[in-house]
C-alpha cells in the first residue's frame, strides 16, 4: 500500500531541507521498484509558500482538506509565537488530517511547531540548535535534544540543513530493511550515514566530540539557558565531580565551566536584541539575569557595549536600509519539481 506522506511548509522554510526529504522517500520509490510512498505538500491556507531565500513552491492544497495522511512533517525555520493565528490554525487542522498510528514531527524547526499543539507533549524532539533553548523554556514537558534527530514512538524530527536526509534514510531503513538504507547513502554520495544520536555541528564546539561528559554538559547549558544550574548542579547530573568537570573545560575550551555558560547565555541574549522585538528587561531575563544593571555589566564586559547601545545600533541599521519594494530582486532560477515529488503546481516567483 502506498503510503501517503505529507509536508507542511511554512514561511520562510529551507528548500534544502525540504529536498532532503522528498528526495530520499523518490530514491526508494526506484529501488524498491514501486510507488511505496507518495509525498505532498500542503499549506496552512492552500496557497504558495515563500521559502527561506524568496522561491515561492506551490502545494496540493491547504492542510485541512488532507486526509489519511500516514506521516506528517512540519518544514520550518523559525519557532511559532505563542498564540499566533498560524499556531491556532495548525492546531485546528491537524484532527482528522492522518490515519491512526500515523507519524508526526518536524524538520528544521518544526516540531516547535507540533509541540505547540501539545502533541509532542512526554516525547523527544530534535530542533535547529539555536531554537533548543526557546523550545525547552516554552514547552517543559517536552524533551528537546540537540541531537541530529529523533524517532521516538511515531514522532519523528530533525535539526536544520542536510539532516533531513539522514532521518528519512533512517526511518526507511527501519521500515524496508538495512540493505536500503545502505543503497540510498550511496545513492546520496554520503561517506556515512549519521545515526541520531550524533550532535548537530552547530551546537557545540567541535572539541566536546573528544568527550561525551564534556558534550552532555554542553547540553545541559544549551537547554537551561534561562534558568542557569550552578557548576556543581551539572557535574553531578553528568556523572563527574566539579574538579573534573572544570578539568574538561580548561582542557578541551580552554575557558572554566562558569564563564563558558555566561558566554551562551549572552549570546542568546544578542540574538534575541537582534532579532526579536522583546525589551531589554525582557531579554535579560530570558537570558537567566536577575536585573537589567546585572545584564547590563555582564553584557558591557562581553561586547564592549550596553544592551541599550546593541538596541540602539540596530534601530539605526533599520532606518538606513533602503526600502524594498520588490525592485532590483534577483529572483532565484526556478526549476520544475523534483522528480520525487507529484505533480504539483509549479513554483512561482510571482508575489
Amino acid at each position: 500500500m502506498t503510503q501517503r506522506f505529507g509536508f507542511l511548509l511554512l514561511p520562510g522554510f529551507a528548500l534544502l531541507e525540504l529536498a532532503g526529504a522528498s528526495d530520499a522517500l523518490g530514491a526508494a520509490n526506484v529501488m524498491l521498484g514501486e510507488q511505496a510512498h507518495d509525498a505532498l505538500l500542503f499549506s496552512l491556507d492552500g496557497q504558495p509558500v515563500r521559502s527561506q531565500h524568496g522561491l515561492l513552491m506551490g502545494v496540493h492544497g491547504a492542510l485541512a482538506q488532507a486526509r489519511g495522511l500516514h506521516a506528517l512533517l512540519i518544514v520550518a525555520s523559525t519557532l511559532p509565537e505563542p498564540g499566533s493565528a498560524s499556531l491556532a490554525a495548525l492546531a485546528q487542522a491537524l484532527p482528522g488530517t492522518c490515519s491512526p498510528g500515523a507519524w508526526l514531527g518536524g524538520i528544521g524547526s518544526g516540531a516547535g511547531w507540533l509541540a505547540g499543539t501539545g502533541l509532542l507533549d512526554g516525547h523527544r524532539c530534535a530542533v535547529r540548535w539555536e531554537h533548543v533553548s526557546d523550545l525547552a523554556e516554552r514547552h517543559p514537558a517536552v524533551v528537546v535534544s540537540t541531537h541530529l534527530f529523533e524517532m521516538d514512538r511515531q514522532r519523528l524530527s530533525c535539526a536544520g540543513g542536510s539532516a533531513s536526509l539522514d532521518m528519512l534514510i533512517h526511518w526507511l531503513g527501519q521500515r524496508h530493511g538495512s540493505r536500503l538504507a545502505q543503497r540510498l547513502g550511496g545513492h546520496f554520495g554520503l561517506e556515512r550515514l549519521r545515526t541520531g544520536q550524533e550532535r548537530q555541528g552547530g551546537s557545540q564546539p567541535q572539541q566536546a566530540v573528544a568527550s561525551s561528559k564534556l558534550a552532555e554538559a554542553l547540553a545541559l547549558m544549551e537547554a537551561n539557558l534561562a534558568e542557569p544550574l550552578a557548576t556543581e548542579d551539572i557535574a553531578q547530573l553528568v556523572g563527574v565531580s566539579r574538579r573534573q568537570l572544570e578539568r574538561l573545560f580548561k582542557q578541551h575550551l580552554g575557558e572554566l565551566p562558569s564563564r563558558w555558560y555566561l558566554a551562551l547565555r549572552l549570546a542568546r541574549a544578542r540574538r534575541l536584541l537582534q532579532q526579536t522585538s522583546q525589551s531589554i528587561l525582557q531579554a535579560g531575563l530570558a537570558c537567566g539575569f536577575a536585573s537589567g544593571p546585572h545584564f547590563s555589566r555582564a553584557y558591557r564586559a562581553q561586547f564592549g557595549h550596553t544592551p541599550r547601545e546593541e538596541r540602539a545600533s540596530r534601530a539605526a541599521a533599520w532606518r538606513a536600509a533602503p526600502a524594498n519594494d520588490g525592485e532590483g530582486f534577483a529572483a532565484p532560477a526556478l526549476q520544475a519539481p523534483s522528480a520525487s515529488l507529484p505533480a504539483a503546481p509549479t513554483p512561482t516567483d510571482q508575489d
